[in-house]
Parts: structure tokens; C-alpha cells; sequence
């Protein structure tokens, strides 16, 4: 298996992990306020999480960049 390989499922696995928790935590959520069904979002905490989102795969493919190492 190559690193490229390696790579991608590692990815995989850690976005499913995350993605995961953060059901299992609005469920959580959602069972403690004694609300049946799925939790309700509104439009503008959604866009503030993609956004916050967006930041942080910013934040980890920068990591990568060679252009962003300091000398």
C-alpha cells in the first residue's frame, strides 16, 4: 500500500470518526432537552459551522504546503 493510499483511508476514517461524534452528540443533545425527533438548526448556525469548517481543512492542507513552511 502507498503513502497516497494510506493517506486517503486515514482521512476517511478520521472524518467518519468526526463526523460520528458530532451525530452522537446532537442525539445526546436533542435526549436531554426531551425533543422528539431530528434538532432543529437554523440556516445561520449552519452557515457559521461550514464556514469554521472550511477554516479548519484550510488550517490541515496547509500543513502540507511547502510554500507555507517558515525558514
Amino acid at each position: 500500500m502507498n503513502w497516497k493510499t494510506q493517506l486517503l483511508l486515514m482521512g476517511t476514517a478520521v472524518g467518519a470518526a468526526i463526523g460520528f461524534g458530532t451525530a452522537f452528540l446532537m442525539a445526546r443533545s436533542a435526549e436531554r432537552e426531551n425533543r422528539e425527533g431530528l434538532p432543529e438548526i437554523s440556516p445561520g448556525e449552519a452557515l457559521g459551522t461550514v464556514v469554521a469548517v472550511i477554516g479548519v481543512v484550510r488550517g490541515i492542507t496547509a500543513l502540507g504546503d511547502s510554500k507555507s513552511k517558515k525558514k
